[in-house]
């Protein structure tokens, strides 16, 4: 009986790693069609995000079917909580990655991204999918130095976003309001793309350690050594 039960934990761990993985290359696939302006490939990516809320709905319901069965306690309450948490995240960065290829279908056939701006927004983007495919990492390994890291990796999508803004408010800026709207849109998505990613790196370390990341200065991580600052 009790195989059966950690099975099923470990089924939902691997629910949220499919999530990921999803998620992750859905902001890549929408990266490109925005740019290319392919709206056969924004218009996938639109699609497939259904199975991201397929597979959040799934693993909800055997979430909360553990904890009426089960009744877990100490770290599988954990598990099963902080999972449930993390599915919310990886829902969430999947409706981002559709609001990407949304716009592209909004602006079809043009790309809704002027030229001197595309080669931030693909930074952006491919910055979005490594955060996302590290997160799938901190899932399956549970390495608290590597969740960690996410923290320091989001800075650089924070300098991005920033510099995005910096050209919306340029006195230069000759693209118009409605090309103004759309990437300062754009931008958001990135950037709560990669929040997202750094959440649920976040959770596994409450998840590991029952602390909370931004009280891991000074606590040694599980291997003994003193965790990586968050910034």
């Amino acid at each position: 009986m009790r195989d059966a039960y950690h099975e099923e934990l470990d089924s939902i761990s691997d629910s949220l790693v499919e999530m990921a993985r999803l998620v992750g290359s859905a902001i890549g696939r929408a990266t490109t069609a925005m740019l290319d302006a392919d709206l056969n490939l924004a218009e996938s990516v639109i699609a497939a995000d259904e199975k991201v809320d397929v597979l959040q709905r799934d693993l909800e319901s055997r979430a909360i079917q553990l904890l009426a069965r089960q009744q877990p306690v100490a770290t599988d309450l954990r598990i099963v909580v902080t999972s449930l948490r993390m599915s919310a995240d990886l829902e969430r960065s999947g409706d981002l990655a559709q609001h990407v290829a949304k716009v592209t279908r909004l602006r079809f056939p043009a790309s809704p991204v002027p030229r001197d701006l595309q080669a931030t927004l693909l930074e952006m983007g491919q910055l979005a999918q490594r955060l996302m495919a590290k997160a799938a990492e901190v899932i399956i390994t549970k390495d608290v130095d590597l969740a960690l890291q996410l923290e320091q990796d989001d800075d650089k999508m924070d300098d991005l976003h920033r510099t995005l803004f910096q050209h919306l408010i340029d006195e230069r800026w000759k693209h118009g309001i409605e090309t103004a709207v759309d990437v300062t849109l754009l931008g958001r998505y990135y950037e709560r793309f990669a929040d997202h990613a750094v959440s649920v790196a976040r959770r596994v370390v409450y998840l590991v350690t029952g602390d909370y990341a931004d009280e891991m200065d000074g606590v040694a991580t599980t291997d003994g050594t003193a965790p990586v600052e968050s910034a």
